[in-house]
């Protein structure tokens, strides 16, 4: 989800917001483009409407911004890229009546008060508008009843600003400094949210599976056949978990497990109970924002991020026949609270879509379990389910339209009745000793209720196949017992859904942090995403053990919560904002304080980060009497992998460049030999024969490519064991297997990767560049191997020749003819055209550095 700050500045312009000053008595500001392009259809030319984008005042980039011996008393300023904004709204302003609608929270709280100030209005003046859903009632309605800006909620938001930027402005550049790796970042919530995923995987790893066995038995009871599965041996219930436990039966072995079945299979057995009973299943409440994020993640596959992007088009309007509507209630919310409106609707679309059996006689009433919920907001429900999923599917994006129907369903489930089960339960048990008892269980869905409407997706669990109708008492037989050997298994690895219930449950950031924590870790490289579960990387894990050591109360799980608990306080109005940022950083300053400083080998005096236009580096604090300085980054060291070069026999050894690793010889420059570096697949390339790697990209998506880099194999999808029939090349993992040879009949050409115009051009243009890429697909590689040989055009030669000239000595021979070539024009082979590029790449490297050396610290 993005920040409001980040709001998107490009929108296209609404009939409405082409109104001349003179013609609108009243200016509205909301946050959005795409909000003000709603609203202002359904106010009408009485208004203008603009957009803030976001943030319009922030604290300062480049220093603290707090003055903590005042009361952490904030010092605001106009963001950079806002600063034309502001003036457009101050222009748009005069003389008008002013009404800002940002949205419904904390944080749009706080930008109200922002505009207010900026645009000289009294932040106590019945200025404040809310829309919780934008539908023209709701908005016509809101806009006749303004309230003045709640600064509770503003004093809220704001001390949430400072402890971010007291925990940011210290420890970030803590830790560039600790790990000498720029753009690191810890956050008073994304702190504890990596340590969390980080034991995980440590709890993972200490894992130590254990073997464990059961035992299954087919009975024939009156001519009926069924399994059963060793309940309890002389009343020691069998145990399956991890370790021994006392008073429980545990078969670690499958010589004990043989020994139990051969003696159970000598006795006669009697069904000594048949239980037949109902159960009943109630419905999921309708969505606040975790459990959102949590059904978008497991049914859908969407990160939290993409949920929240996605909801939040839904919230701002679609255009639909009827004219510019939300789908949706505002999205950020831990209440499950609904409209008495909103539940007779639901009843009613329910009786007319699915009968009155499933309308329970009165309506339900959900409250929310936890303490501190703001109920301020409904729960996220359609703004009128009488829109169904597939009468507004054709004014929605494919995603748009599975999240509505999503939270269309669920609101609907939620007020039909219970999903009813048929639950048996059948035990055997052994006449003779020892006492042997089997147990049968069954259960049958003989109601769907709720699930009509939410479907059956996670409720395998509950069905269980059917045991057949047998009477108590009669004779049963053992006809075989089979022994099942089973192993333990670890906590499974967090995924978007799990780590939001998590931090829900301890407390640990609130409805609008979830998603934009998640995405701060992966963009940070703290985790890494497999399928759908989170990883911490080894830099995430090195950052939570050093924050565990030097500041621990900063990741507790309990401190963080109580934070959170201190600044619902502050909204409530019952505590000081002051007071609840003393209490997190007068315990974080002793940590900080115990921190050892790294000192400066020439004078002893600290080292601090500090930032030049070429980037950050580390300096002493006593400049300019000192003038040491060092690099932040380490370069690190050629790794040997123990291969022979195959072109000159000296090592190979493992670097870093600037696209990441990659493997060369060590006789450089003598010999240039280099290729890619990346886990071996098993696979050879069906281009050269040369094995196909998985390497991953900056995102930590995995893709597979040739290892030569003579070689423009690459696929997005793995290779399969399986071959075309049609040509031989292997088939890649997309559905039941497709082949990406563009010269087979039975190619697909969506696995072809565009070239990089093509999709810079797909991403802006959409279905149109991609068609055209598909159609183009078959010529595509003619089209490279014409742009490699004698037809491609010649490399124009470089604009800044004369800077680069006075470098040419360090070049290899092979490497300085090319190059002077190229400067000339003549016209150049394809390898000595590679040859020229690659020593224009390296001569310009060298004029960088040149440069650096020339600039005082």
């Amino acid at each position: 989800m993005p920040t409001k700050g980040n709001a998107k500045a490009t929108s296209r312009k609404s009939p409405g917001a082409s109104l001349k000053a003179g013609n609108a008595t009243t200016l509205v500001v909301v946050e959005s483009p795409a909000k003000a392009k709603s609203i202002q259809k359904m106010l009408g030319p009485g208004y203008e409407v603009k957009a803030s984008l976001g943030h319009v005042a922030d604290l300062p980039e480049r220093e603290l911004g707090v003055d903590v011996a005042r009361d952490f008393a904030p010092t605001y300023e106009v963001k950079k890229d806002k600063k034309a904004v502001v003036e457009e709204l101050r222009r748009a302003a005069q003389g008008k009546r002013l009404l800002i609608a940002t949205d419904p929270d904390r944080e749009g709280e706080a930008i109200g008060w922002h505009v207010a100030r900026l645009l000289e209005r009294d932040p106590k003046e019945p200025l404040r508008v809310e829309f919780h859903e934008i539908t023209p009632k709701v908005v016509r309605q809101a806009v006749e009843r303004p309230r003045p800006i709640d600064q509770n909620l503003v004093d809220a938001q704001q001390a949430r600003r400072v402890l971010d930027r007291l925990v940011g402005y210290n420890l970030s550049p803590l830790l560039s400094l600790e790990f000498r790796k720029r753009a690191l970042s810890a956050g008073r919530v994304q702190s504890v949210a990596l340590r969390l995923v980080v034991e995980r995987e440590e709890a993972i790893e200490a894992f130590r599976r254990e073997e464990y066995w059961t035992l299954e038995g087919l009975f024939e009871v009156q001519g009926k056949t069924f399994p059963a599965l060793l309940h309890e041996v002389e009343g020691q219930r069998l145990w399956t978990g991890q370790g021994e436990k006392e008073g429980k039966l545990h078969l670690a072995t499958e010589a004990q497990a043989l020994a139990l079945a051969e003696r159970a299979q000598t006795l006669p057995y009697r069904v000594a109970q048949v239980e037949v009973r109902e159960r009943r299943k109630s419905p999921p409440p309708p969505f606040t924002t975790s459990t959102l994020q949590q059904a978008a993640s497991s049914r859908l596959g969407y990160t939290a991020g993409r949920t929240m992007r996605i909801a939040q088009r839904l919230y701002e309007g679609v255009d639909l026949p009827e004219g510019t509507v939300g789908l949706i209630t505002y999205m950020r919310t831990d209440s499950v609270r609904v409209s008495p409106e909103a539940v007779a609707l639901a009843r009613e679309v329910i009786g007319e879509m699915y009968g009155p059996a499933y309308l329970p006689e009165a309506p339900r009433v959900y409250r929310n379990r936890k303490e501190g919920v703001q109920d301020a907001h409904e729960a996220i429900r359609p703004t009128d389910p009488r829109r169904t999923p597939e009468g507004v599917r054709p004014y929605l994006s494919e995603e748009e339209y599975r999240l509505y129907d999503l939270i269309w369903r669920r609101f609907l489930a939620s007020q039909m009745k219970d999903a009813l089960y048929e639950q048996t339960v059948i035990l055997l048990e052994g006449q003779g000793q020892p006492r042997f008892t089997f147990r049968a269980a069954g259960s049958v869905l003989r109601f769907e209720g709720y699930l009509k409407a939410w479907g059956r997706e996670g409720e395998d669990e509950e069905e269980a196949p059917p045991v057949p109708a047998v009477p108590q008492g009669a004779e049963a037989r053992l006809l075989q017992a089979r022994p099942e050997q089973h192993f333990t298994e670890p906590p499974p690895r967090y995924t978007d859904a799990t780590l939001v219930k998590t931090m829900e449950e301890l407390g640990i950031g609130r409805p609008s942090t979830y998603a934009p924590t998640l995405e701060t870790l992966e963009k940070r490289g703290y985790v890494e995403r497999k399928g759908r579960t989170l990883l911490p990387t080894p830099l995430g894990r090195q950052i939570v053990h050093y924050l565990k050591e030097r500041f621990p109360r900063v990741v507790a799980y309990e401190f963080t919560a109580q934070m959170e608990e201190g600044l619902d306080q502050v909204e409530e109005g019952k505590v000081p904002w002051p007071k609840v940022v003393w209490e997190f950083y007068e315990p974080f300053l002793k940590e900080l304080s115990q921190v050892p400083k790294k000192t400066c080998p020439q004078c002893g005096r600290p080292l601090e980060l500090k930032v030049s236009r070429f980037g950050q580096f580390l300096g002493c604090t006593g400049y300019p009497e000192c003038t040491y300085t060092e690099p932040l980054e380490r370069k690190k060291e050629a790794e040997p992998i123990g291969e022979a070069c195959p072109k000159c026999g000296r090592p190979l050894v493992r670097k870093e460049g600037r696209y990441g690793s990659f493997i060369a010889c060590s006789g450089y420059p003598e010999c240039d030999y280099t290729r890619d570096d990346g886990t071996p697949t098993g696979h050879t390339c069906p281009k050269c024969g040369s094995r196909v790697l998985e390497k991953r990209s900056k995102r930590g998506k995995p893709y597979y490519k040739c290892e030569s880099n003579a070689c423009d194999f690459l696929s997005f999808y793995p290779l399969l064991d399986q071959t075309c029939p049609s040509c031989g090349w292997p088939l890649v993992g997309k559905g039941q297997g497709a082949c990406m040879n563009p010269a087979c009949p039975a190619h697909d050409p969506k696995l072809v990767p565009l070239p990089k115009a093509q999709a810079t051009s797909a991403s802006k243009g959409g279905k149109t560049a991609r068609r055209k890429a598909a159609s183009g697909a078959s010529s595509r590689t003619g089209a490279k191997a014409k742009g490699k040989g004698q037809g491609a055009s010649p490399p124009k030669p470089p604009s800044d020749w004369e800077e680069l000239k006075p470098f040419l000595q360090e070049l290899a021979p092979e490497e300085r003819g090319a190059v002077e070539a190229l400067a000339l024009g003549e016209p150049l082979s394809p390898e000595n055209a590679k040859l020229a590029q690659r020593a224009l790449f390296k001569l310009r490297m060298r004029k960088g550095r040149a440069r650096k050396e020339t600039v005082a610290p």
